[in-house]
């Protein structure tokens, strides 16, 4: 099989094309291949390559140290100033709307721990095999952190409301089996035998099918999973509201100065602080 590298100086990320198949490896695992700005530029780079020589899938995967995939958010970059720290445009969230728009399937293929953000990741991709004994967690709840309302519908159209509070409000960990259980990932297999699960049941059809058929499919999901949640406007008007409280407020901050500090945080918030004025049923 014929293999292409792409080396780019400095890069967070390694890219390679291998019969029809671009690799992208997260390859910053000192810091845990957080999410920082440039691993989230350098990844988008890597997509828009993988689309522009014409492969017909995209595997993301990561160097592992201490068992970690990703743990998600670079916490350090998080604003203080009363800004968004999940807004539109933020590094990260642009490379989230890569992964789910680029026109050929994106998998994850993980090995370790998943945390944060890096959950969402796997989310927007298109399908993900997993070694058995990974985990996934969402953990704003531990730092404090507002969730968008696009990252939690991805939880509440991929697992099904009682699951995804489940991983929200609790912020642990869930084992690959739960997940493939629950619709989160599409097959687990012995961390030996990854590679192989990975290659035989996801790249080797890939390769059979019609890429451009593909392509349309996936844009045809991407249209219909936002079409089964239209929200009124005052909606977003009000969950934007609750998330401004949080992120200006100091649980927020207190939970990026705890992890910082490598201490538990000590919040202090309360759940009227949301709305003293009503109930909002």
């Amino acid at each position: 099989m014929k293999e292409e590298k792409e080396e780019q100086k400095n890069s967070l990320v390694s890219v390679s094309v291998t019969d029809r198949v671009c690799f992208i490896e997260m390859q910053n695992p000192e810091r845990m291949n957080c999410l920082s700005t440039q691993m989230c530029n350098d990844m988008v780079h890597a997509l828009s390559e993988g689309y522009r020589k014409e492969c017909v899938a995209i595997v993301i995967k990561a160097q592992c140290r201490h068992g970690v995939w990703s743990a998600g958010h670079d916490i350090r970059e998080l604003p203080q100033d009363g800004s968004d720290p999940l807004a539109y445009d933020v590094p990260m969230e642009r490379m989230l709307h890569m992964i789910q728009e680029v026109a050929i399937p994106v998998i994850a293929c993980v090995e370790g721990s998943v945390w944060g953000g890096a959950c969402d990741l796997c989310l927007s991709c298109d399908m993900i095999v997993a070694a058995d004994d990974a985990t996934f967690a969402i953990t704003p709840a531990k730092i404090g952190i507002p969730y968008n309302a696009s990252g939690i519908m991805h939880f509440i159209n991929q697992l099904g409301l009682n699951k995804a509070r489940e991983m929200f409000f609790l912020a642990t960990p869930i084992e690959a089996n739960d997940a493939l259980n629950v619709g989160l990932i599409n097959r687990v297999a012995p961390r030996e035998e990854l590679e192989k699960t990975l290659e035989e049941h996801f790249l080797t059809p890939l390769r059979r099918n019609s890429v451009l058929s593909i392509s349309a499919i996936k844009r045809q999901f991407r249209i219909l999973s936002k079409a089964s949640a239209v929200i009124p406007s005052e909606s977003f008007e009000r969950i934007n509201a609750y998330r401004t409280r949080v992120y200006q407020g100091a649980d927020y901050r207190e939970g990026i100065h705890a992890f910082l500090e490598k201490r538990q945080p000590q919040f202090s918030g309360k759940a009227s602080d949301l709305d003293t004025t009503k109930f909002d049923f």
